[in-house]
């Protein structure tokens, strides 16, 4: 079975090994809390408000040098960390991680008093309590999620491209190179514009259970690899240079497509909560809804599509699936399809609670103004 997916070299460890692959996350988690807490940060308000002040949650962001320093790390093999030890140690990291995860969230869980959710299974997935953070708020736990999760994606990323040079030398795929540049460059944008990250769904509406620590930490940063399992042991296609440059290039186009309709969404909704009587970039006028003290933005990429971000991050994941330019194999689609998946249904649970928070009348004005969800003309 395991031949035939195509990934029988991510089980060829020995047993040691896959013991040390089993423990990676554990050591990664604890090197990037301290990593947190020691380094230097900048201060922010955020858009939560925090229950015992009635002021917005304070955050300290740093995960820019967190990022870069373990870029340094992975890149000079500190402490003698091989370059493709992490893809190589993929499959008892997942293992080992989910372990992990399940074991914070389950600590999460009983630190908290019982919630309205009397499922004890269902409490424990979605969480009880919205923020977690340690040491005086010196570590948010959410915005911790989002830098280790990152940053591994990155590395898994880097170090199975560098496995795929290893196996194939002047033989590889160029492609592969791409996709590990595309993650590299998605997340540290993802860095500089950190603080938006405070503006956003995951941060202002999801809980901390077993679902969001698992999917910060082993999702995103280990199987959003999941095209690498298969793709890094193909090698290049044998196109032409002239058919593999217009390729390439023209993936790189449509990453940045979709980069850009994601980001200026984001990046749209953090100025308008922040400056909602600015225009945005200084040019587009914030139009919005009044319901009662909130407002529903409908300018702009919010009023193209209900949820047009999500449609940027779709054009993204295809150029993921495409870049690598075998497009029958399977592998190379997992992303995309994990994504269009991920983003069609939370689409749906986006809009019930939009209608929960700005009322069904308001919310029905707007979707009457903005009435296609993703794609304009289509749906």
């Amino acid at each position: 079975m395991i031949e035939w997916l195509g990934i029988s070299h991510l089980f060829e460890l020995s047993g040691v090994e896959a013991i040390a692959g089993f423990f990676t996350p554990l050591a990664v988690f604890a090197a990037f809390f301290v990593a947190q807490f020691v380094l230097p940060a900048r201060r922010v308000p955020g858009y939560v408000i925090d229950a015992a002040t009635g002021e917005p949650r304070s955050y300290r962001l740093n995960g820019m040098l967190v990022f870069l320093i373990a870029i340094a790390v992975w890149w000079f093999e500190v402490g003698g960390l091989e370059r493709d030890w992490f893809y190589r140690a993929t499959i008892p990291a997942v293992v080992g991680g989910t372990l992990f995860s399940a074991i914070i969230a389950t600590v999460a869980f009983f630190s908290q008093p019982q919630g309205h959710e009397k499922n004890w299974f269902l409490a424990w997935w979605h969480g009880r309590a919205l923020e977690h953070s340690f040491f005086g708020n010196r570590v948010d736990l959410k915005m911790y999620l989002y830098v280790v999760g990152g940053t591994m994606l990155v590395l898994n990323a880097l170090s199975g491209a560098y496995y795929h040079h290893e196996l194939f030398g002047d033989d590889a795929n160029p492609g592969v190179y791409v996709y590990a540049a595309f993650f590299t460059f998605y997340i540290f944008d993802y860095f500089i514009f950190e603080r938006v990250q405070l503006y956003t769904y995951d941060l202002i509406h999801e809980n901390l259970g077993f679902k969001l620590i698992w999917g910060g930490l082993i999702v995103y940063g280990w199987l959003y690899i999941l095209p690498m399992w298969g793709m890094a042991v193909h090698p290049d296609p044998g196109f032409s240079p002239a058919v593999t440059n217009i390729w390439l290039g023209a993936m790189v186009v449509l990453f940045l497509f979709g980069w850009g309709i994601s980001r200026a969404g984001n990046l749209q909704k953090y100025w308008f909560k922040r400056w909602p009587d600015r225009k945005f970039l200084g040019f587009v006028e914030q139009r919005y809804i009044e319901a009662g003290d909130r407002k529903i933005l409908y300018s702009g990429i919010w009023g193209v599509a209900r949820h047009f971000n999500y449609m940027g991050e779709g054009f993204l994941a295809l150029s993921v699936a495409l870049v690598f330019m075998h497009p029958g194999n399977l592998w190379a689609w997992t992303y995309m399809i994990f994504i269009v998946s991920l983003f069609t249904w939370r689409q749906f649970d986006d809009d019930k609670v939009c209608e929960e928070k700005y009322g069904a009348e308001k919310w029905g004005e707007y979707k009457a103004r903005v009435k296609y969800r993703l794609f304009p003309g289509v749906f």
